[in-house]
């Protein structure tokens, strides 16, 4: 990374990260579950296009989106994490033995694997500078290999961001205890804004209902504290949500438009 600012800002990310998946280290129900998995992905990816197959996950904090491939069939996952969260990775996949490499670097230092696939979800988003990490992953993948990730989308979640993107300059200075209070407080709110999502077309309702919806409290005050804790976030607009991918050399991006709040991206690398 050749902007001193960015990596500076990305080293801090990372640490934030490393701090949050320290503290929140499990992946109970709706939110560790396949369920949520297949809803993430769409219709772009199948359990045929992950069942028996060398994937790898970048950035796989506490080992969440690793243990849904393998229940999705995966044969092998290659975890990669740079955070202080990796001791909480090892242990959260250790059950699944040598089908699972776990592996202390950053996105952008992948080993070239031949991987059939390679996932991000919810990465890139906290990545100052993204571009370096698709294009690891291009060298990463076996021609004809895939790329899937998973972006906060812009469109549609203004007002959203009109009233907690002020907020987010504030509690990202918060220390734990005081942001997790915090977000405790707007989880009362929130939850009520989904039982009445559930009755009436409120603004974001499908993303209430359909994601949020399903979650423990526990997991609904996680999401809060995930989305106003880190030092950096990008909501991409379709068109850059695109060109990420594409402009690496990948080739059939599709995008699938998840809830009305999100993007899920896939790409192929050439056969030649």
């Amino acid at each position: 990374m050749n902007n001193p600012e960015k990596a500076l800002l990305r080293d801090q990310t990372i640490a934030d990260f490393g701090d949050q998946w320290t503290k929140f280290t499990g992946n109970e129900g709706w939110y560790g579950s396949i369920e949520m998995f297949r809803d993430i992905l769409g219709p772009l990816v199948s359990e045929d296009d992950i069942r028996g197959k060398n994937v790898a996950d970048i950035g796989s904090g506490t080992g969440r989106i690793v243990n849904m491939l393998f229940g999705m069939g995966a044969a092998h996952v290659t975890a990669i994490e740079p955070s202080a969260a990796f001791a909480v990775l090892e242990r959260n996949v250790a059950p699944h033995g040598d089908r699972v490499t776990c592996l202390q670097l950053r996105g952008d230092e992948i080993p070239p694997k031949d991987f059939d696939h390679i996932f991000s979800m919810g990465v890139l988003i906290i990545i100052p500078e993204p571009m370096p990490v698709v294009e690891a992953a291009f060298r990463a993948l076996r021609p004809g290999g895939r790329l899937t990730v998973w972006l906060y989308g812009r469109e549609g979640v203004e007002l959203y961001l009109a009233i907690f993107e002020p907020i987010m300059k504030l509690t990202r200075k918060l220390p734990h205890s005081i942001l997790s209070a915090f977000c405790w407080a707007l989880t009362v709110p929130l939850s009520a804004y989904i039982a009445v999502s559930r009755l009436v077309p409120l603004p974001m309702h499908e993303y209430m209902v359909k994601h949020l919806g399903p979650m423990t409290w526990d997991k609904r005050h996680l999401t809060i504290y995930d989305q106003l804790n880190p030092s950096y976030v990008k909501y991409y607009t379709r068109q850059e949500a695109y060109n990420l991918i594409a402009s690496a050399g990948f080739e059939d991006v599709q995008l699938y438009r998840r809830h009305g709040y999100s993007y899920t991206v896939t790409g192929t690398r050439p056969l030649k």
